[in-house]
């Protein structure tokens, strides 16, 4: 898990706790935060003062990175001079910031502690953006202050870290008018038409605390709605503490409340959520390293997932294949397809999960003998098999292939796509020409061989969805009907 926004230089840190003689020092929160599960925390800057302390935080904990900006709020002090203070941070960690920040290599390190001097530990541009609830600086001097963030942003190449409350239209237009293409809504609060259009530019959609609060029905509707691609987390530490701990200080390691009620919202596991969103943050802000070698067998809520092949007879316009290498935060991107032997040594013990389903990035069914051999072991194991299929096996074999799979799939999910020829030849591209009535056919007679089979289709431009229903009403079977971006 990745807190992607928080205020570490908020929590009192050595200094601080020695004079006051009372609350935690910051090590405690940190290390709270580690032992729940955290990889890393950006903490953000606000004001002048709070760059300096969040550069020395950074700089002294491995697991801490640092923005630099100055927050709507404060945008009344912002002056050319700091202009150039906040581009000089971006170039690297200045030792001159922690010696002046009162953070230096004295006192007690535990071992959360590394110093990285040479390593550049400032990883966006903010907080920036417009506050129109409490205009404690003038709007005209936000506006300007945020362009100037957005064009360091755009400059550096960093992103940018974007502050909007009661100012959508405001905020749109400057994004929009900006060169600036990375970045996140931190705490989202907007309506679904803000989501949209941001996601639109590139930038991510950040939920805090509020998301789980009971009367955010709104915020909930629109957390379970936003694409896996654009999702990130943050708990605004120390503000904004999640139910059940809704007015107390908040602390990073809280951050696991926000995680479930995504969850919960969106219908999967805690585990996809925190990979999820892991694996956002670290292409966001560059921190961490990303999966680089394609998975052939992964989790998604209670059921491992089998990526054998990544050919496929089709070439859907919808299909995330051609959009990226990632489902659910699993890289699915295969150097070379797997024997069945490293199959079989990837799942394991079939009982723990509730299904094995052969989906992944490609057509299953291209290598039935190994779909075959493999759902029998499964089967000899106590599991459920289901095949995520495009139904053009008897195609790529010319003969009937769904006798061979009974007994040994328990269930069939059949990507029907469209209410016609025309329509399927259009959106789904398939190496056959007589595709789509295949299709129906192999739905047809998969009922024979198969105890549960159903057939999907996306919402999309084009697509019929009450004429499709008709079709496999009239097959006997069930249809599923999938939102356009949503996989997994």
């Amino acid at each position: 898990m990745i807190d992607t926004h928080c205020h570490l230089d908020m929590f009192p840190g050595d200094a601080e706790d020695q004079k006051a003689k009372k609350g935690e020092r910051r090590d405690s929160f940190i290390r709270r935060a580690t032992e729940a599960g955290l990889e890393a925390m950006i903490t953000i800057s606000s004001d002048l003062e709070s760059n300096l302390t969040n550069i020395a935080i950074a700089e002294k904990y491995d697991m801490v990175y640092a923005t630099v900006g100055i927050h709507p709020h404060d945008a009344k002090t912002f002056t050319p001079q700091i202009f150039e203070q906040l581009r000089s941070w971006t170039k690297g960690s200045d030792k001159s910031a922690v010696t002046s920040s009162g953070l230096n290599s004295g006192g007690n390190d535990s071992s959360l502690v590394t110093r990285h001097s040479s390593l550049r530990k400032v990883v966006a541009i903010g907080e920036t953006g417009l506050d129109y609830h409490y205009d404690h600086s003038p709007r005209d001097i936000q506006r300007e202050v945020f362009r100037k963030h957005l064009a360091l942003a755009h400059e550096t190449g960093l992103p940018a870290v974007v502050h909007s409350r009661d100012a959508k239209e405001d905020t749109l237009e400057i994004l929009r008018e900006s060169a600036t293409t990375k970045g996140v809504l931190h705490c989202f609060s907007g309506d679904r038409d803000m989501a949209e259009k941001v996601m639109e530019m590139g930038l991510y959609i950040s939920f805090a605390g509020p998301v789980t609060f009971r009367n955010a029905k709104k915020l909930a509707g629109i957390a379970k709605e936003i694409p896996d691609d654009y999702l990130l987390v943050e708990t605004d530490a120390p503000y904004l503490a999640p139910e059940p701990l809704r007015g107390k200080r908040n602390e990073p390691s809280y951050i696991l409340h926000t995680i479930e009620r995504l969850a919960e919202l969106r219908e999967v596991s805690t585990d996809d959520i925190a990979r999820i969103t892991t694996l956002n943050a670290r292409r966001l802000f560059g921190i961490g390293e990303l999966p680089t070698k394609g998975e052939i067998a992964y989790t998604i809520r209670d059921s491992l997932y089998l990526n054998i092949t990544n050919r496929c007879t089709n070439k859907c316009s919808f299909c995330v294949r051609f959009h990226g290498d990632y489902v659910k935060g699993h890289n699915l991107r295969l150097p070379d397809e797997p024997t069945e032997e490293e199959l079989i040594l990837a799942i394991g013990d079939p009982s723990r999960y509730r299904e094995i389903v052969f989906c992944g990035y490609g057509e299953p069914l291209l290598r039935l003998d190994t779909v075959k051999k493999v759902a029998g072991r499964v089967k000899e194991k106590g599991g459920r098999v289901r095949i995520n299929t495009n139904g053009h096996g008897n195609l790529i074999h010319g003969r009937n292939v769904l006798p061979e799979l009974k007994g040994l799939v328990d269930s069939v999910s059949v990507s029907l796509d469209a209410q016609d020829k025309e329509t399927y030849d259009r959106i789904c591209a398939p190496a056959f020409r007589n595709a789509f009535h295949e299709v129906i056919s192999f739905i047809r007679t998969a009922k024979d061989f198969i105890p549960h089979v159903q057939a999907t289709v996306v919402e999309m431009e084009g697509v019929d969805v009450e004429k499709c229903r008709k079709i496999t009403y009239e097959l006997g079977v069930t249809l599923r009907v999938r939102k356009l971006d949503v996989v997994g």
